[in-house]
């Protein structure tokens, strides 16, 4: 037997353990976990440290580097992460609908675990944490197959919250964390269809199309986050900046940074110099249409490639729109079903926004930076679905159980039999 499928049996056989456990145990559990984080927080930056000199060694780009770092104040959040999902409602066992049917039977249809959860990840050792978290509070066990470039960062991080089950009189294999990362291994675990549930592969394109492609088990799928901006012609100015600084500069190696910003040709005369000088003075780089390097001249020229483009970095697409309908048509043809945002003050131009496009999310007025699990109220996420399967959007521990159908007669028969 491989080394990948033990791990997976043991894996399965505590599931049963963690969906047994009621409310207050889960509870108690989770800030057990992050307490233990904080216990360990010396030797988990330690570890992280090791990962950081390695992966700058290796020449890793700053956008990944920037999520493989933990200070303390990152450690301290992974905590926090685990009270706020701690102190969540608990999604098993709640009744999502009750019906009695004609004959008298009551229908209702009840939230259970899915059982076992294959986390596959790159760079983010927070990841680890906010994982098991989340499988947890659902009921579910998880497997951790997190990448090479944070193997000492996510083995330390697993050992404390290992501690924290014993503590609770739980295996630790309901925790399991990978540390065969060989491809073969990879695609082992992705096949194993009578012991994994759901695979979630959280990365890099190029990772999550590679676990599409080998896996025989679910995937929830997230390529890219190319988000838009669209400064409307009724925008308030000052917002629509806002919105985009904070959208493109606080943090733009993540996927819900802003790619692309699209201004309505009524505002792009007052609002595009000013834009593109706030955001020249913070390291930008902008790409634009014919229209837009009319009005910012560094610019330089954009191709239909940078408009599909998540850069993750500070590069921004720009392009001047004629109106809104010109601006959904374009997030329809180069989006990829992740967040978009409308600055505006006129209603109705914000509800055919929301109503025009399938995005996982769609803001108005507000950041795309706020599309995020732990922003939402989920406490933490464990990824994004853009694959509008059981769950879409940023999934948190809700999303990590499946409705059942549960049935109470009283001794009715579909089809009665006479009797004599």
């Amino acid at each position: 037997m491989s080394g990948i499928r033990a791990d997976a049996i043991a894996c399965r056989d505590a599931a049963p353990l963690v969906a047994a456990l009621g409310t207050a145990a889960k509870q108690a559990l989770l800030r057990a976990m992050a307490t233990s984080l904080e216990q360990h927080a010396a030797g988990i930056l330690a570890a992280n440290a090791r990962d950081m000199e390695q992966a700058a060694d290796k020449g890793v780009q700053a956008a990944l580097l920037d999520r493989l770092r933990l200070d303390g104040p990152r450690v301290e959040a992974m905590a926090q992460a685990l009270r706020e999902v701690a102190g969540l409602p608990d999604p098993v066992g709640v009744v999502t609908r009750s019906e009695v049917r004609p004959n008298g039977i009551l229908v209702e249809r009840v939230r259970i675990p899915l059982g076992v959860v294959a986390m596959i990840y790159e760079a983010r050792p927070n990841v680890t944490a906010d994982a098991a978290a989340l499988c947890l509070m659902a009921g579910n066990a998880v497997i951790l197959r997190g990448g090479s470039e944070a193997l000492h960062s996510n083995t330390a991080i697993a050992e404390a919250l290992h501690d924290a089950l014993r503590a609770h009189g739980l295996p630790t294999a309901a925790i399991t964390l990978v540390t065969d990362l060989s491809r073969q291994a990879m695609v082992e675990l992705l096949q194993l269809v009578d012991l994994v549930d759901l695979a979630i592969p959280r990365g890099g394109e190029g990772l999550i199309r590679f676990v599409a492609e080998h896996a025989r088990v679910p995937v929830i799928k997230h390529y890219k986050g190319v988000c838009h901006l669209y400064v409307d012609r009724a925008a308030d100015a000052g917002v629509a900046l806002d919105l985009l600084i904070d959208g493109k500069t606080s943090r733009p190696g993540v996927c819900n940074s802003l790619e692309t910003l699209l201004v309505h040709r009524d505002m792009a005369a007052a609002f595009l110099p000013r834009a593109a000088e706030a955001l020249q003075a913070r390291g930008v780089e902008l790409r634009g249409d014919e229209r837009t390097r009319a009005l910012v001249p560094a610019a330089i020229p954009a191709g239909d490639e940078d408009y599909a483009a998540e850069f993750l970095d500070l590069i921004l697409a720009v392009r001047v729109v004629d109106d809104l309908e010109q601006a959904i048509a374009h997030i329809r043809r180069h989006g990829s079903d992740h967040t978009e945002v409308i600055a505006t003050r006129d209603e109705a131009a914000a509800q055919r926004f929301v109503q025009a496009l399938r995005s996982a999310v769609v803001m108005v007025n507000a950041s795309s930076r706020f599309s995020d699990g732990g922003q939402l109220g989920l406490g933490a996420e464990i990824g994004i679905s853009t694959t509008r399967l059981h769950a879409y959007g940023p999934m948190g521990a809700e999303s990590l159980t499946v409705e059942r159908f549960v049935v109470h007669g009283d001794g009715q028969v579909r089809h009665p039999q006479s009797r004599g």
